[in-house]
């Protein structure tokens, strides 16, 4: 009986180890890691530093990298700027212990449950802090959160105390916090590229541009790049390219009834508006209706209808167009452009029939959450084209701007007629740049490449790296419409081999000139 009692309770002993063993092996739940490494006791400054001297430092960090990345500048001159501008702050966000998420941003699904208890944890610890350092506030997540919750991990969150945004940037689960609205006071005065896009009616036929069939008006510049040539074989059709931009003109009938006319009949145009106006947290869309002339430009260059009504042509006439309206200007410097320029992004990244995205837009202040949608849409195989840069003489000395300086883009700037290779006076260089686009007289710098005005059927000048990137994307879509089977890379690689410079890559001007009619050929 005794063998018995021992046997029995050798049996349980082992059944409850077993058990035991089962639930040792089981998930812990996730739980973020907030841990910080700021120092708490680090003195904290009182005295909000200005403007001046922001931008001093933010020009420092220009001259020796070619771009401002917040990540670099000190936790006082990032609450500084925030505090100087509108308070709002992006957020990029991971769990514990995540890394190499570039490379991934297409596969992530922030309501997954790490990603989403990670985001909560982040937003409750804001909320304790603004409540513990302002108890008369007592303030609630949907009062400090802006522009919804997005797709990729990263938010919106006003914060203005210093020791909030030095414990987040000491988290390991937090991949970056920057200022959404901060620019300098030089950037500001260079000019926003809005305004003048009325017609020219002083444009003559045979210099500025030349009459083709059925009385369509072909820029002088395409010439260069061979462009009309290269119609012969391909006209994009089929093919759809994303703009980024201001939007587009409502009055401009070429981009509106007439898109889908002529020699253009049977393609299509979509407008889209992702940016927002806010007061404090309460934002509303703005429209899909160009208030600034230079999305109207853009639009025109790449996919002007032809037709008789005696406008200028697009470079790719045949392809469809999707016009998503991303910012009130050409600089990518509030909280409301850079969201709605990272939304735009996500936007077409899903859209499987969209192929190209050109953007003629950009910022000396590189913005983590632009870089996300970037990365989102790259890995969806998107080829993305950036214009270098575009600026008046103080400030033409900057390198290719963000986002063109990201490996992710493809960079295009403009040059002058004839040799050796300079580019035009307002346009950026540098050794991102891939590849160049003729944009200006070299006898007549006020001479450049023809496009829709804002109304009428007349067209007007336009120019810099924002209209040789409208170009490019143009010509890629030609080669794309006469290999649709091709990969971005693939095409990308048609596109440098029929450049002017290659088998050699420029220092300043990449792969050269693209010959349009050797790329379709």
């Amino acid at each position: 009986m005794r063998q018995v009692v021992l046997l029995c309770s050798l049996i349980l002993l082992l059944f409850t180890a077993c058990q035991k063993e089962v639930q040792d092996d089981s998930p812990a739940p996730y739980v973020p890691d907030l841990r910080t490494s700021w120092n708490a006791e680090e003195r904290i400054p009182t005295q909000v530093a200005s403007r001046a001297e922001i931008d001093e430092e933010a020009l420092k960090l220009l001259h020796r990298d070619g771009v401002i990345k917040w990540e670099n500048m000190s936790t006082h001159m990032l609450w500084s700027a925030a505090v100087n501008t509108d308070s709002l702050l992006s957020i990029g966000y991971q769990p514990n212990g995540f890394t190499g998420i570039e490379n991934v941003m297409h596969q992530i699904n922030v309501n997954d449950e790490e990603w989403m208890k990670t985001r909560n944890a982040l937003i409750d610890f804001i909320v304790s802090e603004t409540n513990r350092l302002h108890p008369e506030s007592q303030v609630k997540a949907e009062d400090i959160l802006a522009f919804g919750e997005k797709p990729l991990p990263y938010f919106n969150v006003f914060v203005q105390d210093y020791e909030t945004i030095a414990k987040l940037r000491g988290m390991e689960v937090v991949r970056y916090v920057e200022p959404m609205g901060y620019g300098t006071e030089t950037q500001q005065r260079s000019g926003l590229g809005c305004g003048g896009n009325t017609p020219d009616y002083s444009l003559q036929n045979g210099v500025d541009y030349y009459v083709d069939s059925p009385n369509t008006k072909v820029s002088w510049n395409y010439d260069y790049m061979n462009i009309e040539e290269a119609w012969n074989s391909s006209t994009g059709d089929n093919i759809t390219i994303g703009l980024i931009d201001s939007g587009v003109s409502q009055n401009q009938p070429q981009l509106n009834n007439s898109f889908s006319s002529g020699w253009s009949a049977g393609r299509s145009i979509e407008k889209l508006g992702f940016y927002e106006e806010c007061w404090w947290w309460w934002c509303w869309n703005d429209g899909i209706w160009d208030d600034c002339g230079h999305g109207t430009s853009m639009a025109g260059i790449i996919a002007a209808p032809r037709n008789s009504a005696g406008n200028s042509v697009g470079v790719a006439y045949d392809a469809n167009l999707v016009s998503c309206r991303g910012t009130t200007d050409v600089i990518i410097n509030t909280s409301n452009e850079k969201d709605g320029v990272s939304d735009s992004y996500y936007y077409l990244g899903n859209r499987g029939d969209v192929r190209i995205i050109s953007m003629s837009l950009g910022d000396v202040f590189y913005s983590g959450q632009v870089a996300d949608a970037i990365h989102y849409a790259n890995n969806q195989g998107k080829l993305i084209f950036c214009a270098a840069g575009t600026s008046l003489s103080w400030t033409s000395w900057w390198g290719v701007i963000f986002p063109a300086n990201m490996s992710q883009t493809t960079a295009v700037t403009g040059i002058k007629t004839g040799a050796p290779m300079e580019r035009c006076v307002e346009c950026h260089s540098g050794s991102q740049v891939d590849f160049v686009i003729v944009m200006q007289d070299r006898n007549d710098s006020d001479r450049g490449p023809i496009t829709l005005a804002d109304y009428g059927n007349q067209p007007n000048y336009t120019g810099g790296s924002s209209a040789a990137t409208a170009t490019t994307a143009g010509i890629a879509a030609l080669v794309w419409a006469q290999n649709p089977g091709l990969s971005k890379n693939q095409v990308k690689n048609i596109l440098k081999q029929a450049s002017s410079n290659y088998p050699y890559r420029d220092g300043q001007f990449g792969w050269g000139v693209i010959d349009a009619a050797e790329a379709v050929n």
